[in-house]
């Protein structure tokens, strides 16, 4: 947080069952006595074997069994020792001490698990054993590579390769690495006769000099893998290969204490129907160690309270394995849970439960309308709003508030620079005509409330000139349809595909061939004239779409076919503009990203952090908080369709919103599932903007930078115009550069900062933008030093100060505090007091933060 130094006057600080029965008492003697069981069982006698539902297909296959504690469908830690593991029929399938099952023959069988009193038992079916053993070189050796690291981006994975050898980054370009495999160089990397002596397996050994050590085992299962493909003649990757369509990972959620340890373990589903045990070759990323870590076999070790998830990588494909790590064994006795006001507080209480939080009482009524201007629209309210809020005894007195917000004149020009932001309207993009066409066009859109998907496909769609059709502008910022095809995902679904324009993502399971399939839906976006230069003209661009263009993939020198994202081709020769069909799937219900991006755009507005962070981040390896709220309040949205206030509403009256700030007992920890509200500091324009409303002095604005020209005076901004109005963010202001508004230069959240810095604690203290407007002489002081002269009370006056500035009134304590100073003051000093209680105010913390 932000701390301040004192004026003169001294700093403001903000006021800031169990139950038992006869048998519970008897199972704890009978545990004490015996030592049978530990307190888990007999809470939870019951226990299973994942994966539940096991196919071996052919003769390799084999499956990694777990044995789980288990509460009904509730899963908690593994039963890792003196696990007795048995097959019912051995010739069909065995298994290992370890759980590890192996196919015999075709047929079922049933594996039983059993560790004292708990067992479970589990069904195998094995087929294709009669099939012939075939090694993929897709599927078995390029995933013991991408394990190894050999093809990284630090080994033969990068650009340039390594030692003259180059493989495709984690394996993305299987025909290629094939050849340069088993042909470059004349084949000098494998050897048919004496596979042991092939580089690719003499190297990565330490049988030959290898800069990259020692990377593969000489008696491993990998090692003999990629003897027998060699040997056989190395077979080279088919286009009739079965696909990867997905993995599951087992458990998928998991609740544990800290200090457990939990075994995870894979499966890859194939295009043909099969699946196979793919844990050993996946690469394994935990999102938050704070919570659990993951090693290199996927075992997970659980650190400390929250929720958390474990990434598996594998081919391209990536699946989520969720932690919980409840912050007590118990909610504490004084907890007392409201009953839910919506779905929010459904899924949240649902996952305090889990993680045994207390939430904070709700918030007073000053707290909670000071919240719900600032988050709404980006204002405070008036000191007689304040006092008629509080005065007034209706029980809905908060929701008709919410719905007062939502239809206010402010929440047009706060929604309308919050989109601003995310389309990057900037005068060192644009030419001022065009910034002030693109955002006219998106004011327009909110104050219609236009449902999100409309808005979306107007941009994604349009056409014409940038003076008269706004939305064309998209198309001047970005002028390649590799650009497009970036901005457009970042913007609308929250997905960063960049990564795959040179090579499968890393982190995603997007592809290279995706990649540009997505950016030949703009391949034939052209436009003419433009005024980026002041040699140019003025700024004038017009978009259109050509019957013909083609945009070439340079791995494969031929264009891909014109595809959206998951989603089926369109022909090369269909006339219709390309755009039109990835409008229809961008903005579809059924689309699994577009919903759910906004959702967590206009979540993240409200509670100060989205359910996914950050906001522009929604790839798979980074889930959100509370995966089961994203998709109820996507799934709302969508049934609204599309209607932002609706969503915007439930959550202003939701309980999880109008919380108190205040920890209490068990929730001190909690920065993440919305046990309480989380105070933040003000963003830069919503901040000036607070102080210009409590001085009552405007800043003006009157100056636009773009490329090449002078500073110039313009009518844009006459005087009154707040910095939430202003049309980009490349008008001058020392204010909100200091404060990290966004710049506006990059579609991402990024850019905005709320990172305090010693540059903002002098300012606040010391700089022109407080100071200078309480001197000024029509600052507000000014009215109250004349009001003073007419027989105001000094009680009134710091009533008023409070109200003007914090919301509230101020505490009895306060009062007298303040008004001792006053009454202490010359008369000659007076007004000189009057500031400095002002600026006291101003520079605390309750003001500076939301809360």
């Amino acid at each position: 947080m932000l701390m301040t130094v004192s004026r003169r006057s001294p700093m403001l600080q903000p006021t800031p069952r169990t139950r038992f029965n006869v048998f519970s008492m008897l199972a704890a003697v009978l545990l004490t006595l015996t030592g049978l069981a530990t307190a888990a069982e007999i809470a939870s006698p019951g226990a299973r074997v994942i994966p539940e539902q096991i196919t071996l297909h052919g003769p390799r296959a084999t499956q990694q069994l777990l044995l789980q504690r288990a509460q009904g469908e509730h899963l908690t830690a593994q039963v890792r020792d003196d696990v007795v593991w048995s097959s019912a029929d051995e010739s069909i399938a065995s298994v290992t001490a370890d759980g590890r099952v192996t196919p015999v023959a075709n047929g079922t069988t049933t594996i039983r698990a059993q560790q004292g009193n708990l067992s479970s038992e589990v069904q195998v079916t094995v087929d294709g054993m009669d099939n012939e053993d075939v090694i993929s070189f897709r599927h078995d050796v390029l995933p013991i590579l991408t394990k190894a690291g050999c093809n990284q981006g630090a080994c033969h994975g990068a650009l340039a390769g390594k030692g003259g050898f180059r493989l495709s980054l984690r394996g993305y370009d299987p025909d290629r690495d094939f050849f340069n495999i088993v042909k470059q160089d004349r084949g000098r990397r494998v050897e048919f006769a004496d596979p042991g002596r092939s580089l690719i397996l003499a190297k990565p050994t330490g049988s030959l000099p290898h800069k990259g050590g020692l990377r593969l085992n000489a008696e491993s299962d990998d090692y003999r893998i990629l003897a027998e493909w060699i040997a056989r003649g190395a077979e080279a990757p088919s286009s009739e290969d079965p696909e990867i369509t997905a993995l599951s990972v087992f458990p998928a959620r998991v609740e544990l204490r800290p200090d457990d340890k939990q075994q995870l373990t894979v499966q890859a589903h194939y295009s043909d129907g099969t699946n196979r045990d793919v844990s050993k070759w996946v690469k394994w990323t935990s999102t938050n160690d704070a919570v659990c870590s993951v090693n290199e076999n996927g075992l997970i070790t659980a650190v400390g309270p929250g929720e958390g998830a474990v990434t598996a990588w594998f081919s391209s494909r990536i699946a989520v394995a969720r932690a919980t790590v409840p912050f007590a064994e118990t909610l504490p006795k004084s907890h007392s849970q409201l009953a839910a006001r919506n779905f929010i507080d459904e899924e949240i209480d649902a996952q305090l439960q889990r993680l045994k939080l207390p939430a904070s009482p709700l918030s007073n009524d000053a707290m909670f309308l000071r919240r719900a201007y600032l988050d709404t629209i980006g204002v405070l309210p008036s000191a007689e709003e304040v006092q008629a809020f509080l005065a007034d005894p209706r029980e809905d007195k908060r929701d008709r508030v919410i719905d007062e917000l939502l239809e206010r004149p402010e929440f047009v020009d706060y929604w309308t620079y919050k989109w601003s932001d995310i389309l990057m309207l900037n005068g060192t993009l644009l030419r001022p005509k065009a910034v002030k066409s693109y955002y006219t066009w998106i004011r327009g859109h909110v104050e219609k409330n236009t449902p999100w998907d409309q808005f979306v496909r107007e941009i994604l769609t349009a056409t014409g000139n940038t003076f008269d059709e706004g939305p064309t502008n998209f198309y001047s910022l970005y002028q390649t349809p590799e650009e497009m095809t970036e901005n457009a995902s970042q913007a609308f679904l929250g997905l960063s595909i960049a990564c795959a324009k040179c090579h499968n993502h890393p982190l995603e399971k997007w592809t290279n061939d995706q990649y540009y399939a997505m950016a030949s839906l703009f391949s034939r976006v052209r436009s003419k004239g433009w005024g980026g230069e002041p040699r140019n003209g003025d700024g004038l661009r017009t978009v259109f779409v050509a019957d013909s263009g083609e945009l070439v993939q340079p791995r494969t020198g031929k264009p891909q076919p014109p595809t959206p994202l998951d989603a089926e081709p369109i022909s090369f020769e269909d006339p219709r503009d390309r755009r039109e069909y990835l409008a229809d799937w961008l903005t579809s219900a059924e689309n699994p990203y577009f919903a759910r991006s906004i959702t967590n755009r206009v979540w993240a507005n409200f509670f100060g952090a989205g359910l996914v962070e950050s906001v522009d981040d929604m790839r798979v390896s980074n889930p959100a908080s509370n995966e089961e709220l994203l998709d109820r309040a996507a799934d709302f949205l969508v049934a609204e369709n599309f209607n932002l206030k609706s969503l915007m509403r439930e959550i202003l009256k939701s309980n999880a919103y109008q919380r108190d700030s205040e920890p209490v007992e068990g929730n001190e920890l909690d920065r993440r599932f919305y046990s309480r509200y989380f105070p933040r500091r003000l963003t830069a324009e919503v901040l000036h903007d607070a102080i210009v409303q409590v001085t009552e002095v405007p800043t003006v604005f009157d100056s636009i930078a773009f490329p090449g020209a002078d500073k110039q005076k313009t009518d844009f901004y006459p005087k009154g115009t707040r910095a939430i109005e202003l049309y980009d963010s490349a008008v001058e202001s020392y204010f909100l550069k200091a404060f990290g508004r966004n710049p506006r230069n990059i579609v991402c959240e990024c850019e905005r900062s709320n990172e305090p810095s010693m540059v903002q604690v002098l300012h606040i203290s010391n700089g022109e933008t407080i100071n200078e407007k309480l001197q000024a002489d029509g600052s507000r002081v000014t009215e109250l030093m004349k009001q003073l002269e007419h027989g105001m009370s000094l009680e009134t006056l710091v009533d008023t100060a409070y109200l003007n500035c914090l919301s509230r009134y101020p505490t009895s304590e306060e009062r007298s505090r303040f008004v001792a100073i006053l009454q202490e003051t010359p008369q000659s000093e007076q007004r000189q007091t009057v500031e400095d209680l002002y600026w006291a105010l101003l520079s605390s913390r309750e003001f500076i933060f939301n809360h």
